[in-house]
């Protein structure tokens, strides 16, 4: 049948056009949640909002990924281009690349699978014939820094006089060399600098020369902590007394060494003697040495959370306490003329007799996450205790007796997550989420909070701070109630550092998980050192 003639042919069928309403919800609702993280809960921790805009990231992409395939309408053959797109991008970077732990504020640290890795293979030492230490520079050679955070263990140092005109006097840096990964510190003594660290599948203790860096003795044991958060290696910082070694390893192995030659004296494991696991994070409290005992946070359930060993036999002298572990270190104060232990466990805040070691009180504090920064006496009967994860700060008066302590006032305006703050003349310095502020002891108010240093490490010495930022470079600064002073950086590293530092006489021994190096901070011609 033919068409009549002047009829025009039949129009071609319609093809229905993109939908694009579903992506532009996908939008609004993301810019919606975007503004609510980043505007409405700027309160909320830096690292919380992190995290939260990386989730509404991902979903926004699944969300538009899904729509793009399946509701977009769009031509079949450009949806399974894009589809193949996104899959073999996703491939070819897990084949390319992998993920190198994560910042203090949990942002992905990428680096090539070609570089070289964190663990480099293990370096066989010998522990006894090694040569003794040369010293160091002139006059300075009997300074000691014998314990995590220096001698009182607050961070506080009545140390040189040191030039504050970088500039003019720069600080030198004296030695530099690879390390083992571990987020320990050093301990000084003499012409010896002690750390910890990973060596392919051995954790070390390690006894550098001060003055030159060169290795002399290791002490080796077949252990091996690593996750792809928390990092590689051990995390606690040896401590020194009466020429020996103390040494806590992150898988619970406490061992007792030679400071002269590194020779095993005992060793003990907590996991054994607390008949408890390795905590998520590690064993990562530093030992404390007090009145002839090793005290260690061990995280034992039925009265094995604190357990303390006699230094010079390892023998086991008491233990105590219910409490998991936390990332903390016992820490020792005297607070309404009593001293006692004080210790950040998993979700509370607690004070242990220091011959006994029976609880004295507990209190909660916490939210479940690491706590990590060390309590800080702020009068004689004042204790501040501060932690990250949005939980922030809370001062305590706390009487002679064994009554609970008084809470005073609370604060988020301090939310120390790794760095430990310092206390001076009625206030508080510290990082905050990665920023540094004061903080007034009186009423938790802040004065000023400036200077985006990271998830870094410091020490007051005298009335000047060196802080080392997350970034690996140095800081100097003279922080006040008016404002945090800076007067100079030094750049030391390029990777990420969240090592605490050491400092005896004017040498800085600074590491991270690559790296270590001395500097040697330029003195001033004349200054009055102050007490800590």
């Amino acid at each position: 049948m033919s068409t009549p003639p002047n009829q025009p042919p039949d129009p071609a069928p319609t093809v229905p056009g993109l939908r694009v309403w579903p992506a532009a919800l996908i939008a609004v609702l993301a810019a919606a949640a975007l503004f609510k993280i980043q505007v409405l809960d700027r309160e909320a921790a830096f690292q919380h909002r992190n995290l939260a805009t990386a989730a509404v990231a991902l979903l926004t992409f699944t969300a538009l990924l899904l729509w793009w395939t399946l509701l977009s309408r769009a031509p079949r053959r450009q949806r399974r281009i894009a589809l193949a797109a996104v899959t073999g991008l996703m491939v070819l970077s897990g084949v390319l690349f992998r993920i190198r732990g994560v910042s203090g504020d949990f942002v992905p640290i990428w680096e090539p699978r070609w570089s070289r890795t964190a663990a480099p293979a293990a370096v066989v030492v010998p522990s006894v014939s090694a040569p003794a230490p040369t010293g160091s520079a002139p006059g300075i050679v009997g300074e000691t820094f014998p314990q995590f955070l220096g001698p009182n263990r607050n961070g506080r140092i009545a140390g040189p006089s040191l030039d504050t005109r970088w500039a003019v006097q720069p600080p030198v840096i004296a030695w530099r060399q690879p390390v083992g990964p571990a987020w320990s510190g050093f301990v000084v003594a003499g012409g010896y600098a002690v750390t910890q660290e990973q060596q392919g599948a051995e954790e070390q203790v390690t006894a550098y020369d001060r003055a030159s860096g060169r290795r002399l003795w290791t002490h080796a044991d077949p252990e091996r902590y690593a996750t792809t958060i928390a990092g590689e290696g051990p995390r606690a910082t040896p401590a020194l007394q009466d020429g020996r070694v103390f040494s806590l390893g992150a898988t619970g192995r406490l061992n007792a060494l030679d400071l002269a030659t590194g020779r095993l004296l005992w060793t003990r494991s907590l996991t054994a003697d607390a008949a408890c696991s390795v905590p998520e994070w590690g064993f990562s409290g530093s030992p404390l040495v007090h009145e002839g005992l090793v005290v260690v946070s061990a995280g034992g359930r039925e009265g094995a959370s604190m357990i303390a060993y006699r230094a010079d036999s390892g023998e086991l002298a008491w233990k105590a306490g219910d409490s998991g572990a936390g990332y903390a270190s016992p820490f020792l104060a005297t607070l309404s003329g009593t001293p006692q232990i004080l210790i950040l466990n998993h979700r509370s805040f607690a004070s242990h007799d220091p011959a006994t070691g029976a609880v004295r009180w507990e209190v909660p504090f916490g939210a479940g996450l690491p706590l990590v920064a060390n309590p800080i006496e702020t009068g004689p009967d004042r204790v501040l205790i501060s932690a990250g994860y949005n939980v922030g700060a809370e001062l305590f008066a706390v009487g002679p007796g064994t009554h609970a302590p008084t809470s005073l006032w609370k604060s988020r305006k301090l939310k120390a997550k790794f760095a430990n703050p310092v206390y001076r003349d009625g206030h508080v310095y510290g990082l905050d989420d990665g920023i540094l502020v004061c903080l007034d002891v009186r009423d938790g108010s802040q004065p000023w909070k400036e200077g985006r240093y990271g998830h870094g490490q410091g020490l007051l010495v005298n009335d000047l701070y060196l802080l080392m930022a997350e970034s690996g470079e140095m800081v100097l600064l003279r922080p006040t109630p008016e404002g945090p002073n800076e007067l100079g950086r030094l750049r030391i590293f390029n990777s990420k550092t969240w090592n605490p530092i050491a400092l005896a006489g004017a040498d800085l021994l600074v590491r991270n998980d690559q790296e270590a190096a001395l500097v040697r901070l330029p003195l001033a011609t004349s200054a009055p050192a102050s007490t800590p």
